[in-house]
């Protein structure tokens, strides 16, 4: 990106709509692979903060890959409906809360009769789940004696362990650590959902 929203590629200056069709056209072919079927339209989300003219070149975007889209609907909506709130409740708001990988956004949606509105939406860009592995793999480093030093590739398997140790703690109250260390040798460790909450007390 170089500040006006383009970028160069392939020794060409692309506008969003052609970079958001290239990206567009990878996922119809995974989905048209899985279905064994040629897909020709699509809803597409997008984030609930987007204006006007984001949500147009997504349009376009998906003109260029070659669907027609039937509608654009924010994230947190579509979140609520997946869940299934416009049939699990009656009228009423909702709080929708989006946790990525390096974002973190709150939606507080309006059901009226079975239609959604997005009332406020509001988020933090510098807090998300890779923050949530950060503590994790901070505190393995302790834990195993690593040093602040540790190589680019140590920190890499740092991260995945973490990773891997947050998602087991979704499903159960401990999960057990092999982390493998520059030196060939492995740290063997146990990780409860009671320390983890601890690690991330300060993000939560």
């Amino acid at each position: 990106d170089n500040g006006d929203g383009w970028v160069e590629a392939s020794c060409k200056k692309r506008g969003p709509p052609e970079v958001g069709a290239r990206i567009l056209m990878k996922m119809k072919k995974t989905a048209e692979d899985y279905l064994g079927e040629e897909v020709t339209e699509a809803v597409i989300t997008v984030p609930a903060y987007f204006n006007d003219s984001q949500r147009q070149a997504t349009k376009d975007a998906g003109k260029i890959a070659g669907l027609e889209v039937k509608r654009i609907i924010n994230e947190p909506t579509a979140a609520a409906l997946a869940y299934g709130m416009d049939k699990k409740r009656g009228d009423g708001k909702i709080a929708v809360y989006d946790l990525g990988g390096g974002t973190f956004d709150i939606s507080i949606l309006r059901l009226n009769k079975g239609v959604f509105e997005v009332m406020a939406t509001a988020g933090v860009t510098a807090l998300g789940g890779d923050d949530f592995d950060y503590a994790i793999a901070k505190w393995i480093m302790q834990e195993a004696a690593i040093n602040d030093d540790a190589s680019y590739h140590q920190m890499r398997r740092l991260m995945r362990d973490a990773c891997s140790a947050k998602e087991a703690l979704s499903n159960s109250d401990a999960t057990e650590l092999n982390v493998e260390l520059d030196d060939g040798s492995n740290w063997k460790g146990s990780l409860s959902l009671e320390k983890f909450n601890e690690l991330v007390a300060t993000l939560i």
